[in-house]
């Protein structure tokens, strides 16, 4: 089977998927014809990308969080200000990727959370049919458990969840831990998409703190801590433009820019992880071991800190005191089970991709009243 990928530009989380399936599908005699990436004017692409990535990759122009002025949590209002703005030019990225989905000779199209893949098939109808991938899917599980006290917000990440996915084949929901599937909603729940460079890792108790933020405004309270804590050393990822590969500010903190390489190196090697909660950063720590403590930056990543602590992960928090991931480290336990799940997840996402296959049809596009 050929498929292209389309792939949300925010974070790190997606591109890791997206490098990890192509590999996977690669080594099962598929083929991934091509690569649309969303990108925006506060984001660049990551080096490891696209060194790591076989398929030709392409951009577009796509919505994104804008943060806030202190570079720190996103700017709801004034994303939506600046996307509505930007509607034009999202409209001619939506006719864009129509022309590559049907110039590309796939089989079928992998959303990897891109808002504009569902547009797409709303208002142009591609006539290839897609799958959806990503952990926020199981934000539509009947059964997952949200934070408290966040109604509107939620409401919000929901829709926009829907409105990634609308007339997809099926919605396929990376988690910690195992469910059932949700037939109502479409979601079919599988184990995380880890890069294969994990499971060759050796992990060791070292004496520094790990840690990757994806706004650099956060800097401020990790130099800080450090300047409290001259002893401890810390090694800390972000997404900064135009930023030197490592920055070294004192002997004990060094900032760098993020290379896969070197993310897995430190994270290996670390006393304990911290982390603005992206979900697959947090699954590469739970897997080699690593205590995790969660610093969200808007209500999705709320929802994985909220669903990673159940989980056993770590803790979470309002900034970047390292002294509670410390404190927390020093009882913290691994939950093996999770090695077990991610350790299925090329046999199962194999069984959810190839199903059609086997009965020589191509998967059919449901009705969009499922979808709302």
């Amino acid at each position: 089977m050929k498929f292209l990928f389309i792939v949300q530009g925010e974070g790190r989380g997606h591109f890791t998927q997206a490098i990890t399936l192509e590999e996977m599908l690669l080594k099962n005699g598929h083929e991934v014809v091509e690569v649309l990436v969303g990108k925006s004017t506060s984001r660049s692409l990551p080096g490891f990308f696209n060194r790591s990535v076989k398929a030709p990759v392409k951009r577009f122009l796509s919505p994104n969080f804008l943060p806030s002025a202190q570079n720190k949590r996103a700017d709801i209002g004034r994303s939506v200000v600046y996307n509505l703005l930007q509607t034009p030019a999202y409209i001619k990225s939506m006719i864009y990727i129509k022309q590559r989905i049907e110039e590309s000779g796939a089989d079928v199209v992998i959303n990897f959370y891109e808002l504009l893949t569902g547009l797409t098939y709303t208002f142009l109808r591609p006539r290839i049919p897609y799958v959806c991938i990503g952990h926020q899917y199981l934000f539509l599980h009947r059964d997952f458990e949200f934070p408290p006290e966040q109604n509107f917000s939620l409401f919000l990440l929901r829709l926009f969840t829907r409105l990634t996915s609308i007339g997809s084949s099926k919605r396929l929901a990376l988690s910690f831990y195992r469910l059932s599937d949700d037939k109502r909603e479409n979601v079919t729940v599988v184990p995380p998409l880890l890069r294969s460079e994990v499971f060759s890792l050796q992990p060791q108790k070292g004496s520094y703190i790990h840690g990757y933020m994806v706004n650099s405004g956060y800097a401020d309270y990790i130099t800080e801590f450090n300047s409290n804590h001259p002893e401890l050393q810390l090694h800390f990822f972000w997404d900064k433009p135009d930023a030197p590969d490592e920055m070294k500010v004192t002997d004990t903190l060094s900032f760098h820019t993020l290379n896969d390489v070197d993310f897995l190196k430190y994270m290996s090697g670390c006393k304990a992880y911290a982390s603005t909660a992206g979900f697959e950063s947090i699954c590469e720590a739970m897997y080699i071991g690593k205590p995790v403590m969660m610093v969200p930056v808007h209500i999705e990543q709320d929802c994985n800190a909220y669903d990673a602590v159940r989980a056993g992960a770590g803790i979470t928090s309002d900034s970047f005191d390292l002294d509670e991931l410390i404190e927390f480290s020093k009882n913290y336990t691994p939950d093996r089970s999770f090695v077990y799940w991610v350790n299925s997840c090329e046999r199962v996402l194999l069984e959810e991709l190839e199903e059609k296959k086997d009965k020589h049809t191509i998967f059919a596009i449901p009705a969009l009243s499922n979808y709302f």
